[in-house]
């Protein structure tokens, strides 16, 4: 556990002290006997035994899953904080091991379960004493139709630890050990450079990436359709009607709701296209490029220190919420944040919720610019979230994807406009606020945009089989210049930038929650701006997010006033961004006028 200038490393001690700990082996012990014992009392009696039984299974199932969540989520945070050590690795593969070694033995169970007719179902779902287990039982069931026969389903858990899981790592060792450009630079250094004021800065940078990409690219590939082939076999034997149904499955939505979101946004492409049209202007370049998007509007790129983030964070969400900054402030001051940018580290940011009965923690690679700062919101938004849904157990604080997204956006939003608020020179303001747009379309459109490319991707790999990566990078760019229209030239570079995102591979499906998380929070933070009382909405909120999985997405906004069915919905959020582009247009106008 260490402390810099450019941030604190975390302390994972109230998970285990290390891979040596004789807390891990007792553990692990006690999760492969009790998952043994579990199956000799409870295999084949699903369908025979009553509520007062199945609260004892169900709590022993919890137990068990909370137990190896904790190794797991060990293993995972060593490897994600150092992607290069083998030792590290091997700790993760032998937790990857036991999990499907548990996964076997007690796959019994979601079989049995799904298979009771709704009769037999309804005296367990009406049982008060199973009250806190009903909704995971009842999305359990959700997969009644989609699961295999047991010898199948365990077959399938032994086989997982070889198959997509460990194309996975593989895929974030590979990028874990890039260097970029002459002066070796890791991927989240290289990338902030897209973020510098110099042009020529920004291009050697697009340039120094791709090369990297480029001399890799032939792995990245096979790694991409081994685990898109491994989706499409698994979604095939369970008889998936398409490719993200099982994702909507997953995030308690129906394939409609997805679907109106995603073609409500497409249908507002113009609103980017307008954007970048207007940043070229505001540029004075006759082309913006692909490694002209974030360029800054300032002429000098400027520095947030550790601390400023920090405070400025904590002051932010102290304003709407003190209790929201409390909670914060625990991650800062107990090192639960992993902050430090180094190169062997995994790229990106997280939350991970580790298990109810520890506490969660966030991984950033912290270089000081802005966007950083809005990064360390938003996983602190996770962070909160996962840490007021604990109360519900490790079965029911598991919150859809989809509703995820709302704690952190909603946390972004908030320090934006605190740091607008203290600007007051026009430029500034102007600069501020295209930074914000920028970042609310790459949550929006681009998450979109990505979601059409995997769309493309799978469903084209299912009628032509494995395809290559010039295939692969014709998709991508088809799906993404169909947002960008004309107002974006993207160069052949670019063509390979699919290679790099870890979503893809990790989560197939997931990036639409993002879009869902932004529109949701723009209406969500319209409501707040609006109420007359706005302590009695941040309480809304919070026992919002206090929920966890207990309820579906749709019942829990519900508590908010928000209708996720209703298509108007998402053209209400959309028609907040296109606010935003006005008002810039404005401030941009002005500035021309003075």
């Amino acid at each position: 556990m260490t402390k810099g200038n450019d941030g604190i490393r975390w302390d994972l001690s109230a998970i285990y002290t290390g891979m040596d700990d004789h807390k891990v082996s007792e553990d692990r012990r006690f999760v492969q006997e009790e998952a043994r014992g579990i199956r000799e009392r409870f295999r084949g009696r699903i369908g025979e035994i009553f509520p007062s039984e199945m609260a004892v299974l169900l709590q022993k199932l919890e137990r068990i899953n909370e137990t190896y969540g904790r190794l797991g989520a060990f293993a995972f945070l060593l490897f994600a904080a150092d992607t290069s050590d083998e030792k590290i690795s091997g700790f993760l593969q032998s937790m990857q091991e036991l999990g499907s070694n548990l996964s076997s033995d007690l796959s019994f169970f979601d079989i049995e379960w799904s298979s009771l007719d709704d009769q037999q179902a309804q005296v367990h779902l009406d049982d008060p004493k199973l009250a806190s287990y009903h909704h995971f039982l009842r999305k359990s069931r959700k997969y009644r139709d989609y699961v295999l026969s047991e010898p199948e389903e365990r077959i399938v858990a032994r086989y997982s630890i070889v198959a997509g899981s460990s194309f996975t790592k593989l895929f974030n060792k590979v990028m874990g050990k890039l260097t970029f450009g002459a002066e070796q630079l890791g991927q989240e250094q290289v990338l902030s450079r897209l973020h510098d004021a110099s042009r020529e800065v920004r291009q050697q940078a697009q340039q120094d990436y791709t090369e990297g990409l480029k001399d890799n690219i032939h792995i990245l590939t096979h790694i991409y359709n081994t685990v898109i082939t491994e989706k499409m076999i698994s979604d095939e034997l369970r008889n998936y009607p398409h490719w993200v149904h099982s994702m909507n499955l997953s995030n308690d939505l129906s394939d409609d709701a997805v679907e109106n979101l995603v073609g409500s946004v497409v249908s507002r492409y113009d609103i980017p296209q307008r954007y970048y049209r207007l940043k070229g202007e505001i540029l004075g370049v006759d082309r913006l490029y692909d490694y002209d998007r974030y360029a800054p509007l300032r002429k000098v790129n400027k520095h947030y220190s550790w601390e400023y983030a920090q405070a400025a964070v904590l002051d932010s969400l102290d304003a709407i919420s003190p209790q929201m900054a409390g909670i914060a402030r625990e991650f800062f001051d107990k090192h639960w944040i992993d902050s430090v940018c180094h190169p062997r580290k995994r790229s990106g940011a997280f939350a991970h919720p580790v298990t109810t009965d520890t506490h969660p923690v966030i991984l950033t690679n912290y270089t000081g610019n802005f966007r950083d700062m809005e990064t360390l919101a938003h996983e602190l938004g996770h962070g909160i979230h996962q840490y007021l849904a604990r109360k519900q157990g490790y079965f029911g604080s598991n919150t859809p994807l989809v509703l995820a997204e709302t704690a952190s956006v909603f946390a972004e939003m908030v320090l934006f406009e605190r740091e607008y608020a203290k600007l007051c020179d026009p430029q500034e303001q102007l600069a501020a606020l295209c930074a914000k747009i920028e970042s609310i379309l790459a949550t929006v459109f681009r998450q979109i945009s990505m979601n059409r490319f995997e769309h493309a991707f799978h469903t084209t790999r299912r009628k032509e089989g494995e395809l290559s990566s010039e295939r692969i990078s014709a998709l991508w760019m088809e799906t993404q210049q169909a947002m960008f229209g004309d107002s974006v030239e993207l160069t052949q570079n670019y063509s390979l930038w699919w290679s790099y995102i870890p979503h893809f591979i990790n989560a197939p499906g997931y990036v639409y929650s993002y879009a869902f998380g932004e529109l949701l929070v723009l209406a969500l933070y319209n409501q707040y701006r609006q109420a007359s009382d706005k302590d009695a909405f941040i309480d809304r909120y919070l026992e919002v997010l206090s929920l966890g999985g207990t309820c579906t997405p749709a019942d829990a906004l519900a508590k908010l006033d928000v209708n996720i069915d209703n298509p108007e919905f998402w053209s209400s959020g959309l028609a907040a961004i296109e606010e935003l582009v006005n008002e810039a247009e404005l401030l941009y106008k002005k500035q021309q006028f003075r």
